[in-house]
């Protein structure tokens, strides 16, 4: 005997329309079972639900599948997850990654639509969003109504250079009251003062003058002895008969003795850079000042991008800073490793 019958899972409510004899069939092994020999007593009541499913119910699952099928004929594969999405869709339903470009307003090349800064022609490239605070615009403003930053740039007053960023994307300095208010409030980390305090060290084990041979040794310890005996003159000549004369301490040492100092001091750094490091966030502006706030003076830095893994001069040069990144010692060496900013 065949038999027509439409089975309703529980998983996702869909019913499917299934042709099969009841000996060889799915249905064969569940309490409700249609047996055609009618010794089951619901039988009946069985066949007129889903008599009555069948009649209501195939048109649905049926289009649903043409739907589907529809779909991925026409839709968009998500590269990242392999989900298929609408073909006008920017970004996967599934896992949220971009799947489309887009074109950047001022040079024309492609760029993902969660990006805001085009690493091609290096302009900011999101017309609807500040790049100060990040607030919504329309398009077509001259100034932020949120924070009321020109459009057009600001120029830094440290170093004259035209900025469409809250920092000054070459030194660093803070331009809008925001950003001011952001590096006081960062001023109360204890991980920053830390990093502050050892910035200030590395520093001038950076600027020191270490003894090149053993006759700088020599001619230190003589100076040192010159400066002994003139302050004990001096002293004699006031009346002191037996001066004490404090003993200055040298900070100069061998050139082995600097870079062992150095290295220690750049573990240092490197461990509250870490710390301090830029977590993924929704917003690309916000993120990018977090960066550039947490920046300290007198050491020379480079960020790296969770997006690229690239080194880039500042989170300025970025086009996915929210994607999270760090600062890292750029020391004397790898400057062609930056990409940014050429």
């Amino acid at each position: 005997m065949k038999f027509t019958a439409v089975f309703l899972c529980d998983y996702k409510n869909f019913a499917y329309l299934c042709n099969n004899h009841f000996n060889n069939g799915p249905f064969m092994n569940y309490e409700n079972t249609i047996r055609p020999d009618g010794n089951d007593p619901d039988a009946r009541a069985s066949q007129m639900r889903e008599r009555t499913l069948y009649a209501e119910g195939p048109a649905a699952p049926m289009q649903q599948m043409q739907q589907m099928q529809q779909r991925q004929a026409t839709g968009k594969a998500c590269p990242f997850c392999g989900a298929i999405n609408d073909s006008e869709a920017m970004f996967c339903a599934q896992c949220g990654q971009p799947i489309s470009k887009t074109a950047c307003p001022h040079c024309g090349a492609e760029i993902d639509p969660d990006a805001d800064y085009c690493e091609v022609c290096h302009h900011y490239a999101k017309r609807d969003v500040c790049s100060y605070c990040g607030a919504h615009l329309k398009g077509n403003e001259a100034y932020c109504p949120e924070c009321g930053s020109p459009r057009s740039g600001l120029v830094c007053p440290t170093c004259s250079t035209l900025n469409n960023f809250a920092f000054c994307k070459k030194c660093g300095t803070a331009l809008t009251e925001e950003a001011k208010h952001l590096v006081k409030e960062l001023y109360r980390n204890p991980d920053y003062q830390e990093l502050l305090e050892i910035v200030r060290d590395y520093s001038n084990l950076e600027n020191a003058l270490p003894y090149n041979s053993e006759r700088d040794i020599v001619k230190e310890q003589m100076s040192q002895k010159l400066r002994e005996r003139v302050l004990t003159l001096l002293a004699k000549d006031e009346g002191v008969e037996t001066p004490v004369i404090p003993t200055m301490e040298s900070k100069r040492m061998t050139k082995e003795e600097l870079e062992e100092q150095k290295a220690v001091k750049v573990q240092m750094l490197s461990a509250i850079l870490d710390k301090l490091s830029v977590p993924p966030m929704a917003s690309p502006v916000q993120a990018r000042n977090f960066a550039m706030a947490a920046k300290p003076q007198g050491v020379r830095l480079a960020w790296v991008c969770n997006w690229k893994h690239a080194m880039h001069s500042s989170p300025c040069g970025c086009a996915k800073p929210h994607l999270g990144g760090k600062w890292v010692i750029l020391g004397n060496n790898h400057t062609d490793e930056i990409k940014d900013d050429k």
